[in-house]
């Protein structure tokens, strides 16, 4: 079993690396193809951003699967502080993302 549980946490940090090079190509692309810099930087923080969320839920996802397989109290200790923060950067970061694309949607209107 802990094999097994290992693979997949080994798929989840994949999956979390993955997020993050498409994103990046995703922005890079967006970037590439905005002409006015101004305007289109919303949409580009946008875009990388919904990207580094998705990231950050599988690598916390990916943390707590590791936790599992030998919970010392050290490893519970150190998995408590990598969730907090990252929910914290997810919840700031979501936060931000929101309130820019109320902003694009304002502007659209």
């Amino acid at each position: 079993m802990m094999h097994g549980v290992e693979l997949f946490q080994l798929l989840l940090e994949l999956i979390s690396i993955a997020c993050v090079v498409i994103g990046l190509g995703k922005t890079l692309w967006l970037a590439a193809r905005v002409r006015d810099h101004a305007p289109g930087f919303p949409r580009i923080r946008l875009c990388f951003g919904s990207w580094l969320i998705l990231a950050l839920e599988f690598q916390l996802a990916a943390d707590i699967l590791a936790t599992t397989v030998s919970p010392s109290k050290e490893e519970l200790i150190q998995l408590a502080i990598i969730a907090v923060i990252r929910t914290f950067l997810n919840y700031f970061l979501g936060k931000e993302l929101d309130a820019q694309t109320e902003r694009q949607q304002e502007k659209s209107a």
